[in-house]
């Protein structure tokens, strides 16, 4: 029986990359038995294959090798154990965050695929919850770039950058909007999901019907989108009831293309009289 394996049988028994070998060499988590001092060859021993196994299972379950060499330093039962449960609770953590991640994803799909597929240009009436946001109150210019008061928002709220791609809206005070001022908004707003984890105040886009609009373009070319929303209140028998939000939900952030952007108007409505009113839908004012 053979007592001694060169790097490469030692490599190709355990199917491990010689470099790796050669890395575990260099810090002391395997060593070679022998080492021959006049060709510099790395000699393993079969005595050293249950340790090789014990390091090949353990990175199996993603331990990082420092534990690995700190349990071959304290060879216990209970040390395997704690480097055990360590990794339980790390891989529980990981796994916890990558659901989040796997939730965030899902969401943007959503969202992109539904600014890509819905008709635009056509008014419809929509029930919306009461959506959580981020909200900071500033007059802003319409040609007023929205980097500095995202900012703003960002450094007020405590918000991380990454929560912002396709979740920024702004608002027109309902005074504004009735009075047909549509250049300047009253306040930008980012809207919260649950796997923000966000502990900031906190802000609710009120829930309840809206009219709303899709079309293709910027905040520039909003107004008349604002005047036909409008002009669909009045003859259903409705009344603007609050601030409108103003999505872009495609943007610079995701296309060079300034033709495929796409944003959508929502203005909050409540019918003048007790009879309800008729729908909006699909007509062109």
């Amino acid at each position: 029986m053979r007592n001694l394996f060169t790097i490469g049988e030692m490599g190709g028994l355990f199917r491990i990359n010689i470099r790796t070998l050669r890395y575990y060499d260099e810090i002391g988590l395997l060593k070679p038995e022998v080492v021959d001092e006049r060709t510099g060859y790395r000699y393993y021993s079969a005595r050293q294959f249950e340790r090789m196994n014990t390091i090949k299972y353990l990175r199996t379950l993603n331990m990082p090798l420092d534990k690995i060499k700190a349990f071959f330093e304290n060879r216990d039962t209970s040390v395997m154990e704690q480097i055990l449960e360590e990794q339980l609770e790390e891989t529980r953590e990981q796994l916890s965050r990558l659901h989040s991640i796997e939730r965030k994803l899902s969401n943007r799909l959503f969202q992109l695929h539904y600014a890509m597929t819905a008709p635009l240009e056509r008014i419809e009436r929509k029930t919306f919850p009461a959506r959580p946001a981020a909200f900071l109150k500033k007059e802003i210019s319409q040609g007023e770039s929205l980097e500095y008061p995202i900012r703003e928002l960002e450094r007020t709220s405590q918000l991380p950058p990454a929560m912002f791609l396709g979740k920024v809206g702004v608002s027109i005070s309902r005074e504004d909007l009735l009075n047909g001022r549509f250049h300047h908004f009253s306040g930008i707003f980012v809207l919260l999901e649950e796997e923000d984890n966000y502990q900031g105040e906190q802000t609710f886009l009120p829930e309840g019907d809206y009219l709303t609009i899709l079309y293709a373009g910027t905040h520039q070319d909003s107004a008349a989108y604002y005047k036909r929303l409008l002009a669909c209140a009045r003859e259903q028998g409705l009344e603007c009831s609050g601030d409108s939000a103003e999505i872009t939900w495609i943007d610079s952030g995701f296309t060079d293309d300034q033709e495929k952007y796409v944003t959508e108007l929502q203005i909050p409505v409540v019918s003048r009289t007790s009879g309800g009113y008729t729908e909006c839908i699909g007509k062109d004012f």
